[in-house]
């Protein structure tokens, strides 16, 4: 599971005797307005700084700045500054789509913070503001976190043709693409299931593509399918969530990690659907609150007769570290697929298979002690934040 750390971020430095004499009064309507209008730091972005004698306030939401606005009238007022993100200094370029394979996004605008999530080739992100090298990002699961070069920026108008080009998506679990129509040639990179690039010429054995920075490459067709039929694919059924999802069984466990090269255990669950075409929620604590809630508790304890009878392959486990110290409640700190039949599939230290049934050879007793809820998803798809690729904005809506 992953936690965003500090998206309200309150630094105060210069100040004068006269701003630091209302400091305490902005923090307190600061506090107050990131709990009421943006409770969720990983999807809404709320920063109050002070300096000298001014206050500036960015945010992802116009309730939220104007609410601060009228708080903070009757203060000695100091110089206010407030922006409704995407950042003017962008210059019209809030638009942006990921140019390698899997692209870091990180807590804090520096290569040594925390990796938060990742992106994949192709993907489309809105662009909020930049500081230093990094940009501030929401991806098209609403999350938001910092990343660095891996980007091509781009205005409305850029985007919007990105959008209308004809692609191909990477089929195969990993490969690379080169500068000829040869294996042996130079690779331009390596691609990862998952990687959207622009087709330019469909061939037999390779395809011509473009990548968001114009790079020109040739990748073999057989790792290929053409993105405009994999987008229009029926939903998918359980057991195509599941073979998406034994594609990765010994992949490493990676704080972060969203790909083939290593996922965590929400990465893990997000990236089998999204394989599918379905884009969810990034983190397990809010997977656990789409779907459609399936009874597994009997006391607040695991059922297993429950689970037995009312889950079905696809569904989602969630978990409570919480409960290993007697806590009934806690935040929802693990999650993984349920196979049927007792099993499921997690990412924990590598993709492996564990059982919830206490006889069984591959019990895992530190999660199933530790259930606090399941959802189904898949009857779902077409509700908030469960939604198919080809009916989303950001991709492309078709």
């Amino acid at each position: 599971m992953k936690i965003f750390c500090v998206i309200l971020f309150l630094s105060v430095f210069g100040l004068s005797v006269n701003a630091q004499s209302d400091t305490a009064a902005y923090l307190t309507i600061a506090k107050e307005i990131q709990n009421k209008f943006a409770p969720d730091k990983r999807s809404i972005y709320f920063n109050v700084q002070f300096k000298n004698d001014s206050v500036k306030v960015e945010s992802t939401s116009d309730l939220a700045l104007k609410e601060f606005i009228k708080q903070t009238a009757s203060l000695n007022q100091q110089t206010l500054i407030t922006e409704l993100l995407p950042s003017k200094l962008l210059n019209g370029l809030a638009y942006g789509v990921v140019n390698i394979s899997v692209g870091n996004n990180r807590a804090n605008p520096q290569h040594g913070s925390e990796l938060m999530t990742q992106t994949l080739l192709g993907t489309p992100v809105q662009v909020l503001k930049k500081q230093g090298g990094f940009y501030l990002v929401k991806t098209p699961d609403n999350y938001l976190a910092w990343t660095d070069g891996s980007l091509k920026l781009m205005n409305e108008k850029a985007f919007g043709d990105w959008q209308k080009a004809e692609k191909v998506i990477f089929t195969a679990d990993y490969g690379h693409s080169f500068t000829s129509r040869e294996i042996e040639g130079t690779r331009v990179s390596d691609l990862v299931s998952g990687n959207i690039l622009q087709l330019l010429s469909w061939g037999k054995d390779f395809c011509k593509v473009s990548y968001p920075d114009g790079r020109v490459a040739y990748v073999q067709t057989a790792q290929l399918n053409l993105y405009k039929d994999w987008i229009k694919k029926p939903n998918p059924s359980s057991e195509a969530i599941l073979k998406t999802a034994a594609t990765l069984l010994g992949v490493p466990y990676l704080w972060g990690g969203t790909s083939i090269k290593g996922v965590d255990c929400s990465g893990f669950t997000k990236t089998a659907y999204f394989l599918n075409g379905i884009v969810i929620p990034r983190d397990a604590s809010q997977q656990a609150l789409v779907g459609d809630r399936i009874d597994v508790l009997e006391n607040d304890s695991i059922s297993l007769a429950k689970c037995l009878q009312n889950l079905q392959p696809g569904d989602l486990l969630f978990f409570s570290a919480a409960k290993r110290r007697g806590i009934n409640g806690g935040r929802v700190s693990h999650t993984a697929i349920y196979m049927g039949n007792g099993a499921f599939i997690q990412a924990a230290g590598m993709v492996k298979i564990n059982s919830l049934v206490p006889t069984a050879a591959n019990y895992d007793v530190g999660q199933s002690t530790t259930l606090v809820g399941a959802r189904r998803i898949l009857t779902e798809i077409g509700k908030p934040e469960i939604t198919r690729i080809d009916q989303h904005d950001w991709y492309g809506k078709n």
